[in-house]
């Protein structure tokens, strides 16, 4: 298998020092642990299923993991498996992401499906699933029962997703419904576990539960303005990806919320997210339209905010190290650019 750096940590404003040296020593171990499930016998499996891992990332959901664990006894064995058990579950999702969005680029290399093809990146995505099951299996039951509920929660989310808001739902309450179960349940996971793992109290396990779906709705929202707001070298992918796929996302519902078809703007921008997007001179130009709109900052402030309500449900939180680097967090997710 192709060794790689461990990703640096994302960066967290509130960790001092020694907090930071902590989540490098965590992730480390985490990723060391990640290329030893992920190696196969065969080498075509061995470096299909490493091609992700490899690629790096910020590593967000273990570094919540560990970072949660702080408000606990801190990191331990378990709480390495849980974090790597949530990175495969996340990695394992993206193949088939890539699948269905018939993407090329993911992290700045190719993506699965387009380094292999389809069925490879399927099936791979199925194998992780099963890897992330199997360390999860050996942290017990009840850790077993919500790598399942997350499971279906994520599943759910990506159907309803495709399906689109039904006649009759107001829409953005069902693009925010869809956010919290494709993306909100797997960071809360993420969460819950770091303190499950550590030795954490119930009322700390459930409080890092609600704070990290809030936290994962507000990390979606933010990578949604970044896919309308960035370009490829900031994100490592090709924005416009959910223009061109018929997704509307946040500024998107707010613009044709307020749309005036007597506005020329408005009218050609309304033409353009009702047509064909495939074409990429009328997806630059609808990026252009979209960017100048002032629904592209609304959906940035709304974005704000579902950070600061995250960073809310942790002030009953006794004062530490790890308190103010989740409440960092929290903002740190909502303004970076890739």
């Amino acid at each position: 298998m192709t060794t790689h750096a461990t990703p640096p940590v994302l960066g967290v404003p509130g960790a001092s020092p020694a907090l930071s040296e902590r989540l490098r020593d965590g992730l480390e171990r985490v990723d060391a642990l990640l290329r030893q499930v992920v190696d196969h016998d065969d080498p075509f499996i061995a470096r299909a299923s490493e091609h992700l891992v490899a690629a790096g990332g910020k590593r967000f959901r273990p570094l919540l993991t560990l970072l949660a664990a702080e408000l606990g006894d801190g990191i331990n064995d378990d709480v390495v498996s849980a974090a790597a058990g949530v990175e495969l579950t996340h990695l394992a999702s993206l193949y088939h992401d890539d699948v269905m969005d018939e993407a090329t680029v993911r992290r700045g290399v190719a993506s699965v499906n387009a380094a292999y093809d389809n069925s490879t990146a399927i099936l791979v995505g199925d194998l992780l699933f099963g890897k992330a099951s199997e360390l999860v299996a050996g942290l017990g039951a009840e850790a077993v029962l919500i790598q399942a509920q997350t499971f279906v929660r994520l599943c759910s989310g990506q159907i309803r997703d495709d399906r689109g808001c039904p006649q009759g739902v107001d829409p953005v309450d069902y693009y925010l419904g869809v956010l919290a179960d494709k993306t909100g349940v797997l960071i809360a996971t993420a969460a819950r576990y770091g303190v499950m793992f550590s030795g954490g109290s119930p009322e700390t396990v459930e409080t890092l539960r609600s704070y990290g779906e809030k936290l994962g709705v507000a990390f979606q929202l933010a990578d949604d303005l970044i896919d309308i707001a960035s370009d490829a070298d900031d994100s490592g992918k090709l924005p416009g990806t959910d223009l061109r796929e018929g997704v509307d996302t946040l500024a998107v519902l707010r613009f044709r919320a307020v749309a005036d078809p007597g506005n020329t703007d408005d009218a050609r921008l309304l033409e353009l997210l009702d047509g064909d997007l495939g074409d990429d001179a009328a997806l630059t130009e609808a990026l252009r339209l979209l960017r100048a709109h002032p629904a592209l900052e609304q959906a940035r402030e709304e974005t704000h905010a579902v950070a600061r309500d995250a960073q809310a449900l942790l002030d009953p939180l006794p004062d530490s190290d790890a308190k103010a680097a989740l409440q960092a967090l929290a903002l740190s997710v909502v303004e970076r650019v890739g």
